[in-house]
This record gives C-alpha cells, structure tokens and sequence, in this order.
C-alpha cells in the first residue's frame, strides 16, 4: 500500500497485513467442523421395537426416551426418572394440547416403562405416543 506525503514524496506502508495464514487456519477450522458436526447430531443410541402401523413424526414435538441400559432422557438432556412430571410440568405450558413422544429400547423391562408412563400422566399430558419402527416388507405377509 503506498501513500503521498505532505512534501510530495511516495512511500510504503510498513504495515501489511498477510492473510494467507489467517486462510489457513479459517480452512483448518472448516475442516474440523464439517468432521465433527455429525458425530454431534447423532443423539441417543435406542433400537425402537418394530410394529405394523407407524404413524410418521410431523412436528416438533417433546420426546422422552429410555435406553437399553434403563437410562432415562428428556430430548438429549439425562434426568432422574423420578423428575419427569416435574421438568415436563416446567417446559410445556398447556398440558391438555400438548403430545409427548416415548421412544425405548426394545429390551427395556415392562416396569421402566410403565413407570416413565405414569409419570407423564402424572404431569397432566394425556396426548403419548409410543415411537417404533415399521417392519420391513419383503413380499411375505404373515
């Protein structure tokens, strides 16, 4: 960059900015993001059971899941089940209109289940849906 002085006299600017390493290292960090992003949005692990009818997920909707190992989830946050009537009470303002969706592991015990059930009635929501997949058809009806 060159600029005219008072006395009439050309001269450089010193100070030039190089902007090939701040490229690289913008590039670099690009890179690292577009590799990790997925790993990201992969969620929690649950092999749903497989059913006949599968009603499709249309809306965004609250989701309650119990893994194999009897975990249990409120959208991706880990809660006690003893606290779910407590946070679904906090986020969902009008209990009567809103839907829940239950996903669980196909191995997950009747009572864990039955007990993340209750505790969903017990917060006012009477709208629960239980996430599963569909069985694959390959020709044979049963």
């Amino acid at each position: 960059m060159a600029f005219t002085t008072s006395n009439g006299r050309t001269q450089t600017a010193l100070a030039d900015i190089n902007i090939t390493p701040l490229v690289d290292v913008v590039l670099v960090l690009l890179i690292i993001f577009m590799v990790t992003a997925p790993v990201l949005q992969s969620g929690i692990d649950v092999s749903v059971p497989k059913t006949r009818t599968v009603k499709q997920i249309t809306e965004e909707r609250m989701v309650i899941t119990i893994n194999k190992d009897q975990r249990v989830f409120l959208g991706n946050d880990a809660i006690n089940i003893n606290e779910i009537g407590a946070k679904l009470r906090q986020k969902i303002r009008d209990p009567r209109n809103q839907a829940v969706f239950v996903r669980a592991d196909e191995n997950v015990p009747f009572g864990a289940f039955a007990t993340v059930m209750d505790a969903v009635k017990q917060s006012g929501i009477t709208n629960v849906s239980i996430v599963t997949q569909p069985l694959e058809q390959n020709g044979s009806k049963r």
